[in-house]
């Protein structure tokens, strides 16, 4: 199946496709090209006979969700990029403590959703700019709480299309990582077991974390976030800023002078700029430190 009858297939499924759409617009470093076509998919069963299709003919596709932890290409991506956005973003009570929310929707609307109906444990993720779908995938957490501690159970679709919901202790959940990740498996949805508590105080909690964000990281600049894994034993910000990197730039790209941690878009960077900046930054580090690390970001080649 050529990439045009894929497109059609979607067209079916309700899918909405565009053609030749800027990846900077979906990315949260506002870098990357053109994407030959663009598919915002409109439901699991949907993505599940898309990615069976694309995978059985090995035409080139990615899985996208809000793009706050990937870099495209800056010549863009020859492939299909099927988006899990808008179409996808449910979130809704099963019972009392336990909420469920389709991959599409974004962690804020899921922490605000929590909030309002005086449900806890999600506090840690509010102002983690990405959606439940990455989130899960890549177990993401801040300020001592992870997607671990709260997720019930996923359901995923593999690459042969097949649907299954998978319970926590199966996940293979650890930090930055799960399960899906070595299965090369999309997550669709997720289950999120949390505890009754008082709103005022889940509120405050939010307000507090939020607060710290918005002091310490440089929110102000498009950016993928914490852009290396925190090595074992050390702080990534530190070892960096105590190699002299503070402020150091690559065209565009820059390390943040408010949080070495972050490698920002300071005005007209490009995918180079920033993968650039990313390699100097580890060599420096080894050579100052000893310490080898481990870039967070997923960099999408143009094919």
């Amino acid at each position: 199946m050529d990439m045009n009858r894929i497109c059609e297939l979607a067209l079916s499924l309700g899918c909405e496709v565009k053609n030749n759409v800027p990846m900077s617009e979906h990315c949260t470093f506002r870098v990357g090209g053109l994407c030959e076509r663009f598919i915002e998919v409109s439901s699991a069963e949907a993505l599940s006979q898309l990615i069976s299709n694309a995978d059985r003919s090995r035409m080139p596709y990615i899985v996208l969700g809000r793009g706050s932890n990937v870099i495209f290409d800056d010549r863009g991506y020859k492939g299909i990029v099927l988006h899990i956005g808008g179409m996808m973003d449910k979130i809704w009570l099963a019972d009392e403590t336990t909420v469920c929310a389709e991959a599409g929707a974004g962690l804020l609307s899921l922490c605000r959703f929590a909030l309002e109906n005086s449900l806890s444990g999600l506090e840690f993720a509010y102002g983690i700019p990405g959606s439940i779908g990455g989130a899960v995938f890549m177990n993401a957490g801040a300020y001592g709480g992870e997607i671990k501690d709260v997720a019930e159970s996923v359901a995923a679709v593999s690459p042969d299309g097949t649907i299954s919901e998978i319970l926590n202790r199966d996940i293979g959940f650890d930090y930055r990582h799960s399960c899906f990740m070595d299965m090369n498996a999309v997550v669709v949805s997720a289950r999120f077991k949390l505890n009754k508590a008082d709103p005022s105080e889940i509120k405050q909690r939010m307000d507090e974390l939020m607060s710290r964000r918005i002091e310490k990281q440089p929110l102000e600049f498009p950016s993928a976030g914490s852009t290396f894994k925190r090595p074992t034993g050390y702080f990534a910000g530190k070892l960096i800023q105590d190699s002299g990197l503070r402020g150091f730039s690559i065209g565009g790209a820059q390390v943040s002078e408010k949080h070495c941690g972050f490698v920002i878009n300071k005005g007209g960077a490009t995918a180079s700029d920033i993968l650039m900046l990313i390699d100097h930054i580890k060599k420096t580090v080894k050579e100052n430190t000893g310490v080898s690390l481990e870039c967070e970001v997923r960099y999408i080649p143009y094919e």
